[in-house]
């Protein structure tokens, strides 16, 4: 696996969450500090279309990784990271982005998709390609998203 192409090759520098998947420890948690900017950018919109850039996004993590993970040979390369920024944005998905949620959801969603409990590590192990290396993110995130929600009733975030 030659990560060096992450800063040659526009669709691995995507697929590795602009870099994030390059740092040397913890690509994932980097991948999803990444993902902070999108989620207050996209918090600026309607609902319609924070769910409308989402799904745009993500179907672009997942080609992008898809051809990643074919170029460099590997089925789910560490390095990728923009399926860390997907899981992410799902988390925060109708959840206004203040410090204390997006800490939260931070949190959340790095323990599910490290630990990958059922049924995320499900989706790890029997989906293959981009949308294998994609979708136990956007599992967790999904996840996340529900637990930060029940946390927002019960707190305020």
């Amino acid at each position: 696996m030659n990560t060096h192409s992450i800063w040659t090759n526009p669709i691995h520098f995507f697929a590795s969450g602009f870099g994030a998947g390059a740092m040397p420890f913890a690509p994932g948690t980097f991948g999803t500090l990444m993902a902070i900017p999108f989620v207050l950018v996209l918090a600026q919109f309607s609902l319609w279309m924070y769910v409308i850039l989402t799904a745009f996004y993500i179907l672009l993590a997942i080609r992008a990784c898809d051809i990643t993970a074919k170029d460099w040979g590997v089925d789910d390369p560490g390095a990728t990271a923009s399926d860390e920024i997907a899981g992410f944005l799902v988390t925060m998905l109708a959840v206004k982005p203040t410090a204390g949620a997006l800490l939260i959801g931070f949190g959340l969603f790095r323990i599910l998709d490290i630990w990958k409990p059922f049924p995320i590590r499900w989706f790890d192990r029997h989906i293959h390609g981009g949308l294998g290396i994609v979708l136990d993110d956007l599992v967790a995130g999904g996840i996340a998203c529900v637990l930060l929600h029940l946390l927002s009733l019960q707190f305020q975030l």
